[in-house]
């Protein structure tokens, strides 16, 4: 893998509009190699359509956002082709969505969910996908002989573990994250969150997660973006801005919190 100096991933002037209606608006932010960005504000504050613009799923209005690929070279996603883009999500890059449903195949089995990501990046030697698949299953403890069996006879929690071990098992150097721990049982979200701290420290990955809940933006993130009708309010170093929030709409949100 070439070392790079500058950002894994920029984002300039970045906007999405719904014919009147602002969907995020003129952002720009950078995320480095390792860094965990946490964007975070209430439902509609615009944070879910700025996320599916910078990974793609999302045509942008205006705006630019430039990945450093692993040859050094930067690349602005816009200009892409599709099938370029579709590779990157598959391969050098993880999305875990709120729903694992959004994110698992639900009618083949956990091995082959996996094994499906490894095929991606052109294994194909089934004994080493199964092997890879077993390792990355305990990885998110999930036991062994449940790899056989479909993710629509686990819980909740292991099918969320069963989508980060399905994004992870290719090293990608950028995971997307739509509010993780959301729907979980509050000592399911715990464990999880544990997880995934882990995992992010050991394998040196740059996220940038979605959630409303500052406890998990306090877990996980370096660094914290705060959220508003579409607008960037509020962005610096997470415990600074959670311990010292300077815009008005930030103390209410960490106050509100403080309250419960």
């Amino acid at each position: 893998m070439a070392a790079h100096d500058g950002p894994l991933l920029s984002v300039r002037d970045l906007t999405k509009r719904y014919g009147q209606r602002i969907g995020c608006d003129d952002i720009s932010f950078d995320v480095w190699p390792g860094e965990v960005l946490a964007i975070v504000g209430e439902s509609g504050s615009g944070k879910t359509t700025l996320l599916n613009c910078i990974s793609t799923r999302l045509p942008a209005t205006s705006g630019t956002v430039t990945y450093q690929m692993r040859d050094g070279q930067p690349r602005n996603l816009f200009e892409m082709e599709e099938a370029e883009r579709r590779h990157l999500l598959r391969t050098d890059w993880g999305f875990v969505h709120q729903n694992p449903a959004d994110g698992l195949r639900m009618t083949v089995s956990a091995g082959a969910n996996v094994g499906e990501r490894l095929m991606a990046v052109g294994n194909r030697h089934y004994g080493q996908i199964r092997e890879t698949a077993t390792d990355w299953l305990s990885r998110v403890e999930i036991m062994a002989e449940r790899i056989d069996d479909q993710p629509r006879a686990f819980s909740g929690g292991m099918r969320q573990r069963l989508q980060i071990a399905r994004n992870l098992v290719t090293a990608p150097r950028l995971v997307f994250m739509d509010e993780p721990t959301g729907g979980l049982d509050v000592s399911v979200q715990a464990r999880l969150l544990d997880l995934l701290r882990g995992l992010v420290a050991d394998l040196g990955l740059a996220v940038i997660i979605v959630t409303h809940d500052l406890a998990v933006a306090r877990l996980l993130s370096d660094r914290i973006m705060v959220m508003k009708d579409g607008h960037v309010i509020e962005t610096g170093l997470t415990d600074r801005v959670l311990d010292d929030p300077q815009a008005p709409y930030t103390q209410l949100l960490v106050s509100s919190i403080l309250q419960v």
